[in-house]
């Protein structure tokens, strides 16, 4: 499968959608913002000059400050797909990122998105 598309769509074009679902749901900008500090090790500060760049994932992701140590306990079905066994290094971060929206979308509790 050709990842190249998806790779270089702009962060920035996607996060407006990632808080658009999670608002439907009653959840809060401010709640997506920690899932994708959780996941990468950005902070606001840094979030939005990756946003203000419009950086492409692949850029974002190599960029992260820090993937979080957990993010192997990231489990489960995305878009038809079992993250845990996506062979992409790249692809696989951002369905990590997709899956935990996706989480918080369906009001599943901080503490568990965050695998605390």
């Amino acid at each position: 499968m050709d990842n190249s598309r998806v790779f270089r769509m702009s962060f920035a074009s996607v996060y407006p959608l990632y808080i658009k679902k999670a608002e439907k749901k009653g959840r809060t900008k401010e709640e997506v913002d920690t899932v994708i500090y959780w996941l990468t090790g950005y902070n606001e500060k840094t979030l939005k000059e990756q946003i203000d760049k419009k950086t492409d994932f692949e850029t974002f992701f190599a960029q992260a400050p820090q993937l979080n140590p957990n993010v192997s306990k990231i489990t489960g079905l995305i878009c038809g797909y079992r993250v845990e066994e996506i062979e992409d290094p790249l692809m696989q971060k951002i369905r990590y990122l997709d899956k935990l929206v996706d989480e918080l979308a369906k009001g599943k509790a901080m503490e568990k998105i965050l695998r605390k």
